[in-house]
Protein backbone atom coordinates (compact mmCIF):
# COMPACT_ATOMS: atom_id res chain seq x y z
CA UNK A 1 0.00 0.00 0.00
CA UNK A 2 1.26 3.87 -1.41
CA UNK A 3 2.00 5.82 2.46
CA UNK A 4 1.37 9.62 1.60
CA UNK A 5 3.93 12.13 2.93
CA UNK A 6 3.23 15.78 3.42
CA UNK A 7 6.56 17.80 4.08
CA UNK A 8 6.37 20.89 6.80
CA UNK A 9 6.74 24.49 5.70
CA UNK A 10 9.51 26.12 6.51
CA UNK A 11 10.01 27.41 10.29
CA UNK A 12 9.73 31.13 10.87
CA UNK A 13 13.31 30.86 11.73
CA UNK A 14 14.28 29.15 8.39
CA UNK A 15 12.02 31.84 7.05
CA UNK A 16 14.16 34.54 9.03
CA UNK A 17 17.27 32.90 7.68
CA UNK A 18 16.44 33.35 3.69
CA UNK A 19 15.18 36.92 4.28
CA UNK A 20 17.92 38.16 6.17
CA UNK A 21 20.36 36.55 3.26
CA UNK A 22 17.90 38.05 0.79
CA UNK A 23 18.37 41.67 2.46
CA UNK A 24 22.45 41.50 2.70
CA UNK A 25 22.63 40.17 -0.44
CA UNK A 26 20.40 43.28 -1.98
CA UNK A 27 21.89 45.57 0.16
CA UNK A 28 25.66 45.00 -1.30
CA UNK A 29 24.18 44.70 -5.13
CA UNK A 30 22.20 48.19 -4.43
CA UNK A 31 25.70 49.58 -2.72
CA UNK A 32 27.40 48.71 -5.50
CA UNK A 33 25.17 49.71 -8.58
CA UNK A 34 24.80 53.38 -5.82
CA UNK A 35 28.52 53.37 -6.38
CA UNK A 36 28.62 52.97 -10.54
CA UNK A 37 26.31 55.34 -10.88
CA UNK A 38 26.90 58.33 -8.88
CA UNK A 39 31.01 57.70 -8.89
CA UNK A 40 31.47 55.87 -12.14
CA UNK A 41 33.30 52.90 -10.36
CA UNK A 42 33.80 50.37 -12.77
CA UNK A 43 34.70 48.11 -9.33
CA UNK A 44 31.41 48.09 -8.02
CA UNK A 45 32.42 48.16 -4.32
CA UNK A 46 29.22 46.55 -2.53
CA UNK A 47 29.43 47.23 1.29
CA UNK A 48 27.11 46.62 4.22
CA UNK A 49 27.30 45.68 8.13
CA UNK A 50 26.89 42.14 9.41
CA UNK A 51 24.09 44.60 11.52
CA UNK A 52 22.04 44.11 7.73
CA UNK A 53 21.63 40.49 8.47
CA UNK A 54 19.21 41.15 11.65
CA UNK A 55 17.86 44.30 10.38
CA UNK A 56 16.21 43.13 6.71
CA UNK A 57 15.99 39.34 8.46
CA UNK A 58 13.53 40.66 11.03
CA UNK A 59 12.17 43.40 8.49
CA UNK A 60 11.06 40.89 6.14
CA UNK A 61 9.68 38.39 8.54
CA UNK A 62 7.27 40.90 9.45
CA UNK A 63 6.72 42.23 6.23
CA UNK A 64 5.39 38.56 5.62
CA UNK A 65 3.20 38.87 8.19
CA UNK A 66 1.52 41.87 6.93
CA UNK A 67 1.23 40.19 3.77
CA UNK A 68 -0.85 37.19 5.20
CA UNK A 69 -3.17 39.67 6.56
CA UNK A 70 -3.89 42.17 3.56
CA UNK A 71 -3.65 40.14 0.37
CA UNK A 72 -6.92 39.49 0.48
CA UNK A 73 -8.09 43.00 1.75
CA UNK A 74 -6.18 45.38 -0.38
CA UNK A 75 -4.21 45.43 -3.44
CA UNK A 76 -0.81 44.97 -4.02
CA UNK A 77 0.38 48.59 -4.73
CA UNK A 78 -1.61 49.72 -1.06
CA UNK A 79 0.32 46.70 0.64
CA UNK A 80 3.92 48.12 -1.05
CA UNK A 81 3.46 51.55 0.30
CA UNK A 82 2.06 50.10 3.50
CA UNK A 83 5.49 47.71 3.47
CA UNK A 84 7.56 50.83 2.56
CA UNK A 85 5.89 53.17 5.65
CA UNK A 86 7.11 49.73 7.41
CA UNK A 87 10.37 50.05 5.75
CA UNK A 88 11.00 53.27 6.77
CA UNK A 89 9.78 53.36 10.53
CA UNK A 90 12.22 50.20 10.86
CA UNK A 91 15.06 51.60 9.61
CA UNK A 92 14.82 54.72 11.46
CA UNK A 93 14.52 52.57 15.14
CA UNK A 94 16.83 50.30 14.25
CA UNK A 95 19.26 53.02 12.86
CA UNK A 96 18.31 54.93 16.46
CA UNK A 97 19.20 52.14 18.49
CA UNK A 98 22.45 50.89 16.90
CA UNK A 99 23.38 54.91 16.69
CA UNK A 100 23.22 54.78 20.94
CA UNK A 101 25.71 51.84 20.59
CA UNK A 102 28.17 54.10 17.52
CA UNK A 103 27.00 50.93 15.96
CA UNK A 104 24.66 52.75 13.00
CA UNK A 105 26.13 51.80 9.43
CA UNK A 106 24.40 53.83 7.68
CA UNK A 107 24.10 58.04 7.55
CA UNK A 108 21.66 59.95 5.10
CA UNK A 109 23.21 63.05 6.80
CA UNK A 110 24.40 63.70 3.02
CA UNK A 111 20.96 63.86 1.31
CA UNK A 112 18.69 66.57 0.95
CA UNK A 113 15.16 65.14 2.28
CA UNK A 114 17.12 63.32 5.14
CA UNK A 115 15.84 62.87 8.83
CA UNK A 116 18.66 62.71 11.77
CA UNK A 117 21.05 60.78 8.90
CA UNK A 118 18.71 57.98 9.69
CA UNK A 119 16.30 57.98 6.62
CA UNK A 120 15.60 59.65 3.40
CA UNK A 121 13.11 60.46 1.35
CA UNK A 122 15.25 60.11 -1.78
CA UNK A 123 15.00 56.47 -1.10
CA UNK A 124 11.00 55.96 -1.39
CA UNK A 125 10.72 54.52 -4.33
CA UNK A 126 13.83 51.81 -4.25
CA UNK A 127 11.72 50.98 -0.93
CA UNK A 128 8.71 50.70 -2.73
CA UNK A 129 10.45 48.80 -5.36
CA UNK A 130 11.61 46.40 -3.08
CA UNK A 131 8.74 45.86 -1.27
CA UNK A 132 7.24 45.00 -4.60
CA UNK A 133 10.16 42.26 -4.85
CA UNK A 134 9.97 40.96 -1.90
CA UNK A 135 6.34 40.32 -1.54
CA UNK A 136 5.58 39.13 -5.37
CA UNK A 137 9.42 37.20 -5.20
CA UNK A 138 10.40 36.30 -2.27
CA UNK A 139 7.92 36.13 0.24
CA UNK A 140 5.28 33.87 -1.90
CA UNK A 141 8.19 31.70 -3.14
CA UNK A 142 9.21 31.33 0.71
CA UNK A 143 6.10 30.35 1.83
CA UNK A 144 5.79 27.71 -0.84
CA UNK A 145 9.18 25.89 0.50
CA UNK A 146 8.73 22.93 2.88
CA UNK A 147 11.33 20.55 4.47
CA UNK A 148 11.79 16.83 4.00
CA UNK A 149 12.15 15.86 7.00
CA UNK A 150 12.58 11.88 5.80
CA UNK A 151 15.11 12.61 3.15
CA UNK A 152 18.78 11.80 4.33
CA UNK A 153 21.05 14.70 3.65
CA UNK A 154 23.52 14.19 0.46
CA UNK A 155 21.13 11.31 -0.65
CA UNK A 156 18.84 11.68 -3.41
CA UNK A 157 16.69 9.97 -5.94
CA UNK A 158 14.95 6.78 -5.20
CA UNK A 159 17.11 6.04 -2.29
CA UNK A 160 15.81 8.79 -0.09
CA UNK A 161 12.39 8.26 -0.44
CA UNK A 162 12.09 4.59 0.18
CA UNK A 163 9.07 3.31 1.85
CA UNK A 164 7.24 6.39 0.99
CA UNK A 165 5.14 4.24 -1.70
CA UNK A 166 4.83 5.03 -5.17
CA UNK A 167 1.79 6.79 -6.26
CA UNK A 168 -1.49 8.23 -4.07
CA UNK A 169 -1.95 11.47 -3.45
CA UNK A 170 0.93 13.41 -1.68
CA UNK A 171 3.32 10.59 -2.99
CA UNK A 172 6.86 11.32 -3.60
CA UNK A 173 8.51 9.96 -6.65
CA UNK A 174 12.59 9.64 -7.21
CA UNK A 175 13.60 11.24 -10.54
CA UNK A 176 17.57 10.52 -10.86
CA UNK A 177 19.05 12.93 -8.52
CA UNK A 178 15.70 14.78 -7.93
CA UNK A 179 12.69 14.42 -6.30
CA UNK A 180 9.10 15.49 -6.63
CA UNK A 181 5.74 15.82 -5.51
CA UNK A 182 3.37 14.00 -7.74
CA UNK A 183 0.51 16.40 -6.58
CA UNK A 184 0.01 19.98 -6.99
CA UNK A 185 -0.86 21.61 -4.21
CA UNK A 186 1.40 24.28 -4.51
CA UNK A 187 4.98 22.07 -4.97
CA UNK A 188 6.70 21.86 -7.93
CA UNK A 189 5.31 19.24 -10.21
CA UNK A 190 7.63 17.76 -12.66
CA UNK A 191 6.81 14.62 -15.26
Amino acid sequence: PATTFSPNPLTALSRWYLYAIHGYFCEVMFTAAWEFVVHCNWKFPGVTSVWALFIYGTCILIVERMYLLLRRRCRVLLRCTIYTLWTYLWEFGTGLLLRQFDACPWDYSGFRYNFMGLITAEYAVPWFCASFIVERLVIRNTLRLRFDEGAEPGRGGEDAYAGRGEGGEGAWRGRGARAVATNANGYVKVD
